[in-house]
């Protein structure tokens, strides 16, 4: 009679596992658990007042609004949020028999990672990655400024807001010139052979604004403007020609402070936003890091209780 042996439960419990050592599913249910409670608090906070900015839509970051408050919200939300992912990933992953402790205890902290990383890369995909949103703040205003800053400044001296190009700006100031009357000759009425012209004060008011944007865009008024405008001055408002002259040296040297003044300003505006650009980054990079710490701590946690279950 032949002795048969009934398979006991530690025959059982070593046997090599069929499970892969990543279990996906509970990873996904990890991650989708953190992505929904991330979302959650941070409606919550802006709720609240306690965070004006997201680390997923960034709206514009600003040293005013990235403060405390939104620093400690943006982590507590990470810290909560990677912390439910992870313990979901451990608790809800597959037992892995005869493994050993050590192997267990790293599988369940990459899981609680995994779950973390794909919450993470999965709701920057879907809401704007915060990285690009917070680096193109900066380099925007440094391009801004280093592009266009004197533009911007020209503008707003002249309050000229009609979007219009520089290439069509350059093409009517040039046009403008073929048509240009001489002041004295146009004042001479009934003179024979010549061609009495009188443009209305709208058109020379806007002859004047095209030709002192492009002498600021240029950096220099040239002598053949100044004294054309200074005809103008002289046959409108009946002052010397000096003195129409000096009127026009006298406007386009305010406009060039003005035009300084407000490139200055754009710049230090510029500087301001990398400043806060580089200080968000930072801490959103800490608060990540939280994130993913609490996220493998507490798939550790969830798959031990998974195991003693």
């Amino acid at each position: 009679m032949a002795l048969t042996h009934s398979p006991t439960f530690d025959d059982i419990a070593v046997a090599p596992a069929s499970e892969h050592a990543v279990s996906w599913p509970a990873v996904f249910a990890g991650a989708a658990g953190a992505a929904a409670l991330s979302l959650i608090l941070l409606i919550l906070g802006t709720g609240l007042g306690l965070a004006s900015v997201s680390p997923w839509v960034q709206q514009g970051i600003g040293a005013a609004t990235f403060g405390v408050s939104t620093i400690l919200w943006i982590s507590f939300t990470q810290l909560v949020a990677s912390g439910m992912g992870g313990y979901l990933a451990g608790r809800l992953r597959t037992r892995w028999a005869g493994t050993q402790a050590d192997e267990v205890y790293f599988r369940d902290t990459a899981h609680g990672f995994l779950a973390w990383a794909v919450a993470t890369l999965a709701t920057a995909t879907l809401l704007t990655s915060v990285i690009g949103a917070i680096v193109g703040t900066g380099v925007n205003a440094g391009a801004t400024v280093a592009a266009g800053g004197a533009g911007a400044a020209v503008a707003q001296v002249a309050d000229k807001a009609d979007g219009e190009k520089d290439g069509e700006a350059d093409l009517d100031y040039f046009v403008g010139t073929l048509f240009r009357t001489d002041a004295a000759a146009a004042s001479t009425a009934g003179a024979p052979g010549v061609l009495m012209v009188n443009p209305s004060p709208a058109a020379i008011a806007a002859d004047a604004s095209g030709i002192f944007l492009t002498a600021l865009k240029n950096g220099a008024l040239p002598p053949e403007d100044a004294s054309y405008l200074g005809q103008q001055v002289a046959l409108r408002t009946g002052v010397s020609a000096q003195d129409a002259q000096k009127r026009v040296t006298d406007t386009f040297g305010r406009m060039q402070i003005k035009a300084r003044e407000a490139e200055t300003a754009a710049r230090e505006a510029a500087d301001k936003a990398r400043k806060a650009s580089a200080y968000g980054a930072l801490w959103l990079f800490v608060s990540l890091l939280i994130g993913a710490f609490f996220a493998s701590l507490a798939a550790t946690f969830g798959g031990r209780q998974r195991d003693r279950a």
